[in-house]
């Protein structure tokens, strides 16, 4: 029992210093969009060494073993309580330039859509257009509004949901939203087995399809309900292929295996016996992965669900990869000593493939372990039967105490590591990865911030080509075309004292890659001071880029420090927020950023007293063009400008 004691002390202790030690808090749980085709996995690979459970008996002494290690063991409680939050603070939750364009035939306008990562697959976000239409989340409704011509502007209807809208997908006459729920998915009848006594409400997810080829009068075509949180989900053609995340039930009851349903039918998600065993993941909660068509509304569900983990989720036209950190076993005191001597050198991300087949259709077809940890869904990609995966392991702290270094694996189609490139930037961690064909660009940081080239043409042996170190990092990667990116991350200053660096105002910087040997920045822009942000530092689908157009829009709030506030300001001095909206630019290779203007949907900075408005429902958090007009979206204001002169043109109350 003192033991014990002892160890909470000492554990309370290293917390504290753990998290005073941390400068910057890292953003959460997000390739040139590759022209090649990928070649469909090897179908000889389906279901390979993939089990499932006998029975309910079976399933249920496995989730009992797990639960009794976990519940019963106070070490294990505390360790993970410890890893859990500094991984959140520590960590993150992947030719053609994007975000793609589309063409509207009739209205001859071409127009905005999602930044997404892999061309020809989708994204869901909070906000989608089709030319004619613009789609946005506002509150707990979708709003659908007739963006054309601007100036007549309005929301031609609306749907409201029970529960809070996540993100959607259009796809021509189709609406699919996802929301979340608190509640049951019980209704009268429970396939087979007769009715179930109620259980205390739990997270659900609704996945509601709509018909809205009459746009002023959305029609619900189907609904499904899951117990279990959304995660991701990706649309490739008219198929959506989703993620639920379930936890395993606490109430003591038999019932174990998520609730599911449809068309007022409920049913588990799975018979016992077809829930998966997957060789790399452990046993902490349900995962299911299902496919809904957006065309055929009566098209069978096709769903599979595991007994695993899914944190990042990388999806190809061929296959979604399942990412989660593990934490290897380990004595209790090792554990201590390991994690902060040598934060993550226990860690190691496991990694799960489900094939897309067609029409839907999904199957397991392998499974790997690499070690370190993932930033985000960038940190993975596929291309030419070739899966890459960068990884970070270990611990970056302000001292020099610190062994992190950062990795590059390539695998096979079998999943089976042929190539690595380790040991990469010691004491630095990654901020940034953007793989392009035959090339991969990783930022990491500490107190500057190096963008290495690395070279993956020959998958066997990846090595770095070049490296550029300047001040500040790159949280997000955008490609302009095979020898230019756009980074977007923050300014920093070195501290005076210490192993590290203050952040500042959100930097954009173009970087000349075409010597791969010697990248180079080419134009930076500095926005605002210490406290300054932008909603594209923690997702890409924030940033609108449009080379043709020489277009590039970020939502932005900008910090000032003031000396006369403050006095002698020094680098860790924040500022005070003095404007939030979008910053509007003309980029191009020649002159660089020039910025345009700026939008706001705030109709007054400061009250009558002096004081800052913090309006937060007017947070411009998206935007999209249509033809030659900018609109700039919010919770509750839609705005249109002419891209030319930025002139407003019209708006929308959306509450």
């Amino acid at each position: 029992m003192k033991n014990k004691y002892y160890y909470a002390s000492a554990l309370i202790l290293l917390i504290i210093l753990f998290f005073g030690c941390i400068n910057r808090p890292i953003n959460p749980p997000i390739d040139r969009i590759n022209s090649t085709t990928y070649e469909p996995a090897n179908t000889t690979l389906i279901e390979k060494n993939y089990t499932t459970f006998a029975s309910c008996n079976e399933l249920n002494k496995v989730i009992s073993q797990s639960r009794s290690r976990e519940e019963n063991s106070w070490e294990k409680d505390a360790l993970g309580a410890v890893i859990s939050t500094a991984v959140s603070a520590v960590s993150v939750p992947t030719a053609a330039p994007v975000p793609l364009m589309a063409a509207d035939q009739s209205a001859g306008s071409r127009y905005s859509t999602t930044n997404i990562q892999v061309q020809g697959v989708d994204e869901a976000d909070t906000l989608k257009t089709d030319g004619k239409y613009i789609y946005t989340i506002s509150g707990n409704r979708i709003k659908i509004v007739k963006a054309t011509p601007a100036a007549q502007m309005n929301i031609i209807s609306e749907i409201e949901l029970d529960g809070t809208p996540r993100e959607f997908f259009i796809n021509q006459d189709s609406l699919l939203i996802f929301s979340n729920q608190y509640g049951s998915v019980y209704g009268t009848q429970y396939a087979g087995n007769g009715a179930y006594d109620p259980m205390p409400p739990t997270q659900m997810t609704k996945v509601s399809l709509y018909d809205i080829s009459d746009r002023t009068e959305p029609k619900l075509a189907r609904q499904l309900s899951f117990e279990g949180d959304y995660v991701s989900s990706r649309l490739i053609g008219s198929e959506a292929y989703f993620i639920i995340n379930s936890q395993i039930s606490r109430y003591g009851t038999d019932k174990i295996v998520p609730l599911y349903k449809d068309r007022n039918i409920v049913s588990d998600v799975a018979g016992c016996n077809n829930i998966g065993r997957l060789p790399n993941m452990r046993p902490e909660s349900f995962v299911s992965v299902a496919s809904i068509s957006m065309r055929d509304f009566e098209q069978k569900i096709e769903k599979k669900t595991f007994l695993a983990s899914a944190q990042n989720i990388y999806a190809s036209k061929d296959n979604i990869y399942l990412a989660a950190t593990e934490y290897e076993d380990e004595s209790f005191a090792q554990k201590v000593a390991d994690y902060y001597r040598n934060y993550g050198s226990k860690e190691v991300t496991a990694v799960n493939r489900i094939s897309l087949l067609g029409n839907g259709s999904i199957r397991y077809s392998g499974s790997t372990k690499v070690e370190g940890r993932i930033l985000n869904q960038f940190s993975m990609d596929e291309y030419d039967g070739y899966f890459r995966i960068a990884t970070t392991s270990g611990h970056v702290s302000r001292g020099s105490d610190n062994d992190a270094k950062n990795n590059i694996y390539v695998l096979d189609e079998e999943l089976k590591q042929i190539g690595a490139l380790e040991n990469l930037a010691r004491g630095e961690q990654i901020y940034s990865a953007r793989f392009m064909g035959k090339k991969a660009y990783l930022v990491t940081f500490k107190k500057v911030d190096p963008l290495f080239v690395i070279d993956l043409s020959d998958p066997q042996d990846p090595r770095v080509l070049g490296k550029l170190k300047i001040p500040g990092y790159s949280d997000y990667l955008h490609p302009i075309d095979e020898n230019h990116l756009i980074g977007i991350g923050k300014d920093t200053v070195e501290a005076e004292e210490g192993n590290f660096a203050w952040y500042q105002g959100v930097k954009m910087a173009v970087f000349d890659v075409s010597d791969v040997n010697h990248p180079k920045e080419m134009f930076k822009e500095i926005i605002g001071e210490r406290g300054s942000d932008s909603p594209v530092l923690s997702d890409h689908r924030a940033f609108l880029y449009d080379r043709e157009k020489e277009l590039l829009v970020i939502p932005v709030s900008v910090a000032e420090v003031s000396e006369s506030q403050y006095g002698r300001t020094q680098a860790n001095t924040y500022g005070q927020e003095v404007f939030q909206g979008a910053y509007v630019y003309d980029l191009s290779l020649e002159d660089g950023f020039d910025l345009r203007g700026e939008i706001t949907h705030r109709e007054e900075n400061y009250d009558r007293y002096g004081n800052y408005r913090y309006e937060y429902d007017r947070d411009i958090t998206r935007s999209l063009f249509i033809g030659n007009t900018l609109y700039t979206v919010s919770e509750t204001m839609i705005k249109a400008n002419s891209l030319g002169s930025l002139r407003e043109l019209g708006s929308v109350e959306l509450r």
